[in-house]
């Protein structure tokens, strides 16, 4: 720093500002690869004294271990060609917690272009970094909202069509069967009608928790495509497997005995089902399997309600 003699010692006042920032100023000097100044408030932030801050290897070692390798090589690399820099990392504190640090370099180079000494300042971002993963929470949060039926809890059409697709994938890639059960709540629209919109509610929160109870492995899919028809994504599953899972849904259905007195077909909440079963090849695609399994549950609702369509009829 320069002294001017019409302004006094500015080199004291400029340290006396650096000292009163938030930021913690540092100097390094490239050939010994040692702390010339380092600010005192690197004690307050992280509690280790400011005399003990000698060499880049305190710096390294005091950066969190997940963070370290990373962070060094970026770093020695930046400044190898005299660029400026940020780096983000965790540093460790003297009680073995840690804070998040920005680290803003500038490379100083000789007339020769050599690299004389890097300069900069320590930011504390904790507090940033703490909102930053408050908001990538919530946005997981919205993201996994978007996917699931607001009523029901279950999934929504767009994780069906989603899943639907890996599932498809995963298939084709194995040569293992995929099936898919459409299934529709009978005379919905009559139930509706009879007990009114916020019991319609409630009768679907059942017809979910059944489907998706029934549908029990772990990449089973039960999702609510829209109103009162839902389906389930059977992975690994042959048709004849899917036609007890199937079975089996109508049956705890028939078991939690819902009453509904304006189905023509039962006085209790039934459902018609239509199972489609695929080993696909290169030549299909997932539309196609929808396409089966609701022409087999149309074929059901025809046949009179309350039961399974497969391709045995």
């Amino acid at each position: 720093m320069t002294t001017h003699p019409e302004t006094g010692d500015d080199a004291g006042v400029y340290r006396t500002l650096l000292e009163s920032t938030q930021a913690i100023p540092w100097r390094i000097d490239w050939a010994s690869a040692r702390f010339t100044y380092i600010g005192p408030q690197i004690e307050r932030v992280l509690g280790w004294p400011q005399d003990s801050w000698k060499t880049v290897e305190d710096w390294a070692m005091r950066i969190h271990a997940e963070d370290r390798q990373k962070t060094v090589d970026f770093c020695v690399s930046q400044s190898q060609q005299g660029t400026d820099h940020e780096a983000d990392y965790r540093a460790l504190t003297a009680d073995g917690d840690y804070v998040w640090i920005r680290d803003v370099v500038h490379v100083i180079r000789r007339a020769d272009g050599a690299v004389d000494c890097l300069v900069g300042f320590m930011f504390d971002i904790s507090e940033r970094k703490r909102a930053e993963d408050k908001i990538l929470q919530l946005q997981k949060e919205l993201e996994a909202l978007s996917y699931r039926d607001p009523l029901t809890g279950i999934a929504n059409r767009r994780m069906f069509d989603r899943i639907l697709d890996v599932e498809w994938g995963k298939a084709r890639a194995l040569g293992a069967p995929l099936s898919l059960v459409m299934v529709d709540i009978d005379y919905f629209k009559q139930y509706n009608d009879r007990y009114g919109h916020p019991q319609g509610d409630a009768c679907l929160k059942e017809v979910a928790r059944v489907l998706d109870r029934a549908a029990a492995r772990t990449r089973d899919l039960c999702a609510r495509l829209g109103g009162e028809e839902f389906a389930l994504v059977l992975p690994a599953t042959d048709e004849a497997a899917a036609l007890a899972v199937a079975a089996r849904c109508a049956r705890r259905l028939a078991q939690a005995a819902l009453p509904h007195a304006g189905s023509a077909v039962a006085d209790i909440v039934t459902c018609s089902m239509g199972v489609a079963t695929i080993v696909p090849g290169s030549q299909d695609q997932p539309a196609g399997l929808v396409e089966v399994a609701d022409t087999r549950l149309y074929r059901a609702k025809a046949a009179g309600r309350n039961r399974i369509a497969g391709s045995a009829g």
